[in-house]
């Protein structure tokens, strides 16, 4: 059974720096691209960062290019997500899961895990 732990949110002021961790389990993580996604308030989850399986190929959504940095420890099935220079359009349920395509063939990615919240505000 997949499971997917998320933590290292909280509240950050504008222009701030925070570390996001996801631990996965339940199926073989360095055979899996990751992904981090987030839902603000009120709107749909969006796709956040992309990463390869060893890493050698990131992808990002336009808002948080230059800012957000993907990265993932396959020894220790945790993939990071380092968010600097923070704005409050940040602000959202992270979590982590499969790229959109392997949660759309795989049934085991379409559950999620409980997220962790990033507040940015002054």
């Amino acid at each position: 059974q997949v499971q997917l732990v998320e933590f290292g949110g909280g509240l950050v002021q504008p222009g701030g720096s925070l570390r996001l961790s996801c631990t996965a389990s339940g199926f073989p993580f360095s055979s899996y691209a990751m992904s981090w996604y987030r839902q603000a308030p009120g709107k749909e989850r969006e796709l956040v960062a992309t990463i390869t399986v060893t890493s050698g190929r990131t992808t990002y959504v336009d808002s948080v290019k230059g800012r957000f940095t993907i990265s993932r420890d396959n020894a220790k099935n945790t993939v990071y997500l380092q968010m600097n220079s923070l704005k409050p359009e940040d602000t959202a349920v992270y979590y982590c899961n499969a790229p959109p395509g392997t949660i759309a063939s795989m049934p085991a990615f379409r559950s999620w895990g409980q997220g962790t919240h990033v507040t940015v505000s002054s």
